[in-house]
């Protein structure tokens, strides 16, 4: 391989989007079941601007002794294989880099991950739009996986944030499997919500059997759940305390090739939404991060090696 360093979005010591460094490292190579991915694009997630903002560290949750890495969803190519690897070089393929302690991440040039964890794209599907898929849709099949069968009484779903990337997958794919769903979202958002084939409100009244609080409200959503419902976040050692019979549960998004597979299939379909806001260059992965971090954006921001 001619190149011999990759670049790669890391935060040493973390304040904000400012503290992202773009750090030059050896190109990693694939072990046994491993590809390494030349990335095409990659989104940035409300979680990388919890690591640059150091909450996570705060709260013992990331401990790299040098830098932390940034970046999980991700496209790219198929630059190289490990052995018992059934994917071709120069396959297109998808996917995110699973959790957050790590010193590597997506924002970087290339990537190894596991082989399993990766999906083919669809035939046409542009990078950007791949690169922005992974981690909400699976988190949104892993949260329905959660909830299990749609009950025979008690099918009345909030989803909260249900105009993001996460909430709208989880509409979409709750109504498909029978739930009655309500997305809760901005007003202004009302069109897109309603698109997805569920209700919509921006300003709940009255509780729902179960909440799906993609957007991260917390004790604020549990408030919304009826005595004896269902919340389950999205926010793994952070579960709001639960109250009057409500079971509490949160989703843990774990990397799953053939799971994404299917879901990117389903966007390829129509069936299930992908909007992107903006695409930046590595070069401006401090402007991509203040983009996300001021709000209100509607679509994934995403960044190009």
């Amino acid at each position: 391989m001619n190149q011999q360093t990759s670049r790669r979005a890391v935060v040493r010591t973390p304040h904000g989007p400012e503290s992202i460094e773009i750090v030059d490292v050896p190109v990693p190579e694939p072990g046994q079941g491993q590809v390494l991915v030349k990335v095409a694009a990659a989104a940035i997630n409300p979680v990388d601007l919890e690591v640059t903002g150091g909450g996570l560290h705060r709260l013992g949750l990331v401990t790299q002794p040098e830098h932390t890495g940034l970046g999980a969803d991700f496209s790219g190519v198929v630059e190289a294989i490990g052995d018992d690897v059934d994917l071709a070089v120069g396959t297109r393929v998808a996917g995110f880099v699973g959790g957050f302690d790590r010193d590597h991440g997506s924002h970087a040039e290339q990537v190894v991950v596991d082989a399993a964890d990766v999906a083919v794209l669809p035939d046409g599907m542009c990078p950007n739009v791949a690169a922005s898929l992974p981690l909400t849709v699976t988190t949104a099949a892993q949260l329905l996986e959660v909830l299990g069968a749609v009950p025979a009484e008690g099918r009345r779903l909030l989803v909260t944030g249900a105009a993001g990337g996460v909430g709208a997958a989880v509409a979409a794919l709750a109504a498909a499997r029978g739930w009655a769903v309500t997305g809760l979202a901005r007003a202004g958002d009302e069109a897109f919500v309603r698109g997805l084939g569920v209700d919509f409100t921006a300003a709940p009244q009255g509780r729902w059997d179960v909440v799906a609080d993609t957007a991260a409200m917390q004790d604020e959503a549990v408030s919304l759940v009826r005595d004896g419902g269902r919340f389950v976040g999205v926010k793994p050692g952070l579960e709001p305390d639960a109250e009057r019979g409500i079971a509490v549960d949160v989703v843990v998004s774990r990397p799953d090739g053939p799971l994404l597979a299917g879901l990117l299939d389903r966007v390829a379909d129509g069936t299930l939404p992908a909007r992107i806001h903006a695409a930046l260059p590595l070069a401006e992965v401090v402007g991509a991060y203040q983009l996300l971090a001021k709000g209100g954006v509607r679509g994934r921001v995403v960044v190009l090696p």
